[in-house]
C-alpha cells in the first residue's frame, strides 16, 4: 500500500473536460449496470454532476465544458471521449452503434480548442475509459470495449509505453471502473477484474498497490479521480475511503447514484487534458 511519507504524490491544479447531463437517460442497456426499465431522475443527476464540478474548481482544478447533443445520453461521460498526453490527442472510437456520434463530435471540441496533433482512431477504443496515464507508463484496458490493437496505437502515437490488462468481469467494462491512478507511479485496484495473468502484471508493476474490495468497487468506488492530494470518490466506498484517509489522502465524497444507473461516476464524467494549448 501507498506509505504516509511517500514524497512522490504531487498535488496541483489539473485541467478537465466535462459534458453536463442535459440529455441524460437510459435507453438502452450496453453494460450490467444499464436497465431502460429504471427510471431516470434527470434533475438530480444534473445537481451531482454540477456538484461535482464545482467541488473540482474548489479544489483549484480548471473545467471546461463541451455542448451536450441532444440523442447522445451518455455524453456525460466525458472520460470515455478521447485520451490526452502532452497536448496530443487520441480519438475515440466506440464498440456500441448507440455511442458512435460522441468520437466525432469530441474531436470537434479539441480541434475548436486548438489541438494540433490529433489522432481519428483506426481501432475501437473508448478513451480515458480504458486508459489510466501515470508519470512513465499507460496502464490500458481490454477484454469488453477497447480493442488490444488500440493500445498499439496509443503507444505509436503517445510515444510512450502502454501495458494492457485484461478485464474479466462484465460489471467493469472499462479500466476505470476497476483501477484508478493515486499518484504519478501508485494505483488502487480491485483484483477480481483481471485476469490472472493481469494480476500478475500489476502484482509486479505496483507491489505497494491499495487493493480495494469487491464491495467497494461494485458501488463503483474505483471509479475515482486522484490529483496526487486529493480523491474524489463514490460517497458509497466508505471502506475504500478510510483507507485512503490513513494513507494521508484528503477525500472528497460524491454522490453520483442518479448517473451509476448507466455504469457511471466521477472519473466517467472526467476526461483529463494534459498539457493544453488552453490560455
Amino acid at each position: 500500500m501507498v506509505r504516509p511519507e511517500d514524497t512522490s504524490r504531487v498535488g496541483g491544479p489539473r485541467h478537465y473536460l466535462m459534458c453536463r447531463p442535459t440529455h441524460f437517460a437510459v435507453e438502452y442497456a450496453i453494460n450490467p449496470w444499464m436497465d431502460p426499465a429504471v427510471g431516470v431522475d434527470r434533475a438530480r443527476a444534473i445537481r451531482q454532476w454540477e456538484g461535482l464540478r464545482e467541488l473540482y474548481r474548489s479544489l483549484g482544478h480548471r473545467v471546461s465544458e463541451i455542448e451536450p447533443i441532444e440523442g447522445l445520453p451518455d455524453m456525460v461521460f466525458a472520460a470515455n471521449g478521447a485520451l490526452v498526453v502532452e497536448g496530443r490527442v487520441y480519438g475515440a472510437r466506440f464498440a456500441g452503434a448507440e455511442r458512435t456520434p460522441e468520437g466525432p463530435a469530441y474531436l470537434d471540441w479539441f480541434r475548436q480548442a486548438g489541438y494540433t496533433e490529433i489522432k481519428e482512431p483506426k481501432h475501437v477504443n473508448e478513451g480515458e475509459g480504458d486508459f489510466i496515464t501515470l508519470d512513465d507508463v499507460i496502464l490500458a484496458g481490454t477484454g469488453f470495449r477497447t480493442e488490444a490493437a488500440a493500445h498499439q496505437e496509443a503507444e505509436r502515437l503517445l510515444d510512450r509505453p502502454v501495458v494492457t490488462l485484461q478485464l474479466i468481469d462484465p460489471r467493469f467494462y472499462h479500466l476505470d471502473t476497476a483501477l484508478f491512478a493515486l499518484s504519478g507511479d501508485r494505483v488502487a485496484y480491485y483484483p477480481g477484474a483481471f485476469s490472472e495473468g493481469s494480476r500478475r502484471v500489476l502484482r509486479a508493476l505496483y507491489p505497494d498497490a491499495l487493493l480495494a474490495t469487491e464491495e467497494d468497487a461494485a458501488v463503483l468506488g474505483l471509479n475515482a479521480v486522484c490529483d496526487g492530494e486529493n480523491v474524489v470518490i463514490a460517497a458509497e466506498a466508505e471502506a475504500l475511503a478510510d483507507r485512503l484517509r490513513a494513507l494521508g489522502y484528503t477525500v472528497h465524497p460524491v454522490e453520483l447514484d442518479e448517473l451509476r444507473k448507466a455504469g457511471g461516476g466521477a472519473k466517467c464524467c472526467t476526461l483529463e487534458l494534459r498539457d493544453t494549448p488552453l490560455d
